[in-house]
């Protein structure tokens, strides 16, 4: 089950997260994942310099599939090894606005390959490029992102979110990567990247759940043609209460009675929920059997009854990642 992106390239509608997954589960997960039927996946990786992240989706052909896959969490290397035979993937970080091709080339090379079908500016915000090359794969990228001398954020101002997207067109025409798109941007970011791009982004990666729906900003992408990609699809559960003390909508007592109806957990519920919204989810899990469940939900679905049941307990509530905690600054403000 796939979505068809704005150029013509599909998407798998449901893939498989792995920020913070240990550095030595993620080449049996990916492996095992791909046996299940999984054929997109969202990984991550420290691009060559300090806190260049890049966050990036990629397309990948793997007997005659369409593998999806994105990086940007500092496990790029263990993502390439598992995919190697069968990849093509990529990505960019806040650092590199103004390094976009370099940034993308070095990702490419990690990962061994060719182009990466779809490459995504990570967050709507520029910052000093500092070009160390040095970091280890596995580090914090929010905390050794780089502030200024009053802990906050040391924001580029000579660098717009334009020229970026210029440069990330740059790269179709390069034949580096087959579509880009655009992630944690709000609707009137997304209004003015439609403005001034000549390549429209086919996705729009954003934090949204049960408890975090984002109806506004969900449907104004779709009208305008650009894929919804929800990270965070299930509200971080326990990771996010333990990072950063948030509530998990898994827990909710009305979403409990929906997967008790149903004969189903309360996770595979939520990502049914984002999947009928025409919405791409990306769970993340290091279990063989969470994995074996989450790929289950294409196969019931739930009634418009239960979907405004859903839709009821919105809470407009974040749970995923905090940068204030981290960069001294609300990006979200």
């Amino acid at each position: 089950m796939a979505i068809t992106l704005n150029n013509g390239f599909q998407m798998p509608i449901i893939g498989l997260g792995v920020w913070r997954m240990e550095k030595k589960a993620i080449k049996d997960l990916i492996i095992e994942s791909i046996k299940i039927g999984f054929r997109h996946f969202d990984c991550a990786c420290i691009i060559s310099f300090q806190n260049s992240l890049a966050f990036t989706n990629f397309d990948i052909v793997f007997t005659k599939c369409l593998m999806f896959c994105a990086a940007d969490y500092k496990n790029e290397a263990e993502v390439g090894e598992a995919l190697c035979e069968a990849i093509k993937t990529g990505l960019l970080w806040n650092t590199d606005h103004g390094h976009v091709v370099e940034a993308c080339k070095h990702s490419l090379k990690k990962l061994q390959l060719d182009y990466l079908d779809l490459y995504l500016v990570h967050f709507p915000i520029s910052i000093r490029h500092t070009g160390d090359s040095s970091l280890p794969l596995f580090i914090n990228v929010f905390e050794l992102t780089p502030l200024d001398e009053d802990g906050v954020l040391d924001i580029e101002t000579n660098i717009s979110l334009e020229t970026t997207w210029h440069a990330m067109e740059d790269l179709v025409s390069m034949g580096l990567v087959r579509s880009i798109g655009i992630s944690n941007y709000d609707i009137f970011l997304t209004r003015d990247c439609l403005a001034y791009s000549k390549i429209k982004p086919a996705v729009n990666q954003i934090e949204t759940h049960p408890y975090f729906q984002r109806e506004s900003l969900v449907k104004f992408c779709q009208k305008h043609g650009i894929c919804v990609t929800a990270h965070t699809p299930l509200g971080g559960a326990d990771a996010n209460t333990k990072r950063f003390g948030t509530v998990s909508c898994l827990d909710d007592p009305i979403l409990k009675g929906i997967a008790e109806k149903y004969k189903k957990t309360v996770a595979q519920i939520v990502l049914r929920w984002g999947i009928q919204r025409n919405t791409v989810v990306i769970p993340k899990t290091s279990k063989s059997e969470r994995l074996k469940e989450n790929f289950k939900v294409l196969e019931f679905e739930l009634a418009k009854e239960d979907m405004d049941v859903i839709q009821a307990i919105d809470k407009n509530y974040r749970s995923n990642i905090q940068p204030a905690k981290f960069w001294g600054i609300d990006l979200y403000a």
